[in-house]
């Protein structure tokens, strides 16, 4: 099934949040949500599992992408957007509407390759992952990659590069990582969910990409780690800040969020990538709500704290049953601060 249509998603958005259903006769809320489809699976298994709890409210979670969840919230459509990359501050700035920004799970974006014949993992480092994105490096055996991997089996197979659509925030996590290794792509390509791609051929959806990877010999793309380990694809090892080469996986996306966790401020707007440590996987990031600080409706309002409220507790658990990272401890007692502030 393809994409739904913009114009199709805004009357089903409209038409959601005006008319209630009915469960066991009594009427319920529905609280809607745009945002991005990297954890769409995840926050599937918490509407559900909520909407069991409480059969008085239904969670409906539409995978627009983060640009869609940022820029329904700040427009003042649904109830609470979704994304993975804090929003800009000059939308901030501009919008009428004062958002709250809380981070949900940690995700890690992992570099998937598909190279027959090669024997034990692929290494890449920020500015040579950098210079493939630039255009600059377009075979298997280039002497950075060589360098990298001395005793790997590289041939001359040409890089079949893949990257998303725009509006995504594997996008931003990923530009966010390489503008920091390299200045040059910084100025060319930019750190954003829409980057400045001259290279590589678009992967719509996140199936798509895992999808093209898996059957092009010699194709390189991205995607959040739980995907990939359910597609069984190949992974990169990524050089972090301290020189290591670090293997995506729970453990090391944690490390990042702990080398980070004391630079988190009260509107958690912060970049996990290329953290410090020598465990700390360095494509790490945090995946994002955003809330209006002050709903226009005061009964839906308090719908979506109760919800919050759920998602920082059973939620939370749920997700590290599902394999994502859990977030920190510390941080959890600051996000149910800023949770008690939302009306």
């Amino acid at each position: 099934m393809g994409r739904i249509p913009k114009v199709i998603c805004v009357v089903l958005l409209t038409l959601a949040i005006a008319m209630p259903v009915r469960t066991d006769g009594q009427a319920s809320t529905v609280l809607v949500v745009t945002g991005s489809s990297m954890p769409e699976s995840l926050y599937l298994l918490w509407n559900d599992e909520y909407h069991k709890q409480q059969p008085g409210v239904q969670v409906r979670y539409l995978p627009e992408g983060s640009l869609a969840g940022a820029t329904r919230v700040l427009t003042g459509m649904g109830d609470f957007g979704g994304g993975d990359e804090p929003i800009p501050e000059k939308d901030l700035k501009g919008s009428t509407n004062k958002i709250v920004e809380l981070p949900t799970v940690l995700v890690g974006i992992v570099v998937i390759y598909n190279l027959p014949g090669m024997a034990g993992e692929l290494r890449l480092s920020g500015p040579v992952l950098a210079n493939i994105f630039l255009g600059k490096i377009t075979s298997w055996n280039d002497p950075s990659l060589l360098k990298l991997n001395p005793d790997a089996k590289l041939t001359a197979l040409p890089i079949q590069l893949l990257h998303r659509t725009a509006g995504r925030g594997s996008n931003y996590i990923l530009s966010d990582f390489l503008s920091k290794a390299s200045p040059e792509f910084l100025a060319r390509v930019g750190r954003s969910a829409s980057p400045n791609w001259s290279v590589g051929t678009t992967a719509g959806k996140a199936d798509d990409m895992l999808d093209k990877v898996a059957a092009t010999p010699g194709a390189l793309g991205y995607t959040e780690l739980n995907s990939a380990v359910k597609a069984s694809l190949h992974m990169a090892s990524i050089r972090n800040a301290d020189g290591e080469f670090v293997k995506p996986s729970v453990r090391s996306i944690a490390a990042a969020a702990k080398a980070m966790t004391n630079t988190v401020t009260d509107n958690f707007r912060i970049s996990l990538t290329n953290a410090s440590g020598k465990d700390s996987y360095p494509i790490s990031s945090f995946t994002w709500f955003y809330i209006p600080a002050v709903a226009k409706d005061s009964e839906r309002g308090r719908a979506v704290v109760d919800y919050l409220k759920w998602v920082y507790t059973s939620g939370e658990k749920m997700a590290g049953e599902q394999g994502y990272p859990p977030l920190p401890e510390d941080l959890l007692a600051k996000v149910a601060v800023k949770v008690a502030t939302i009306r």
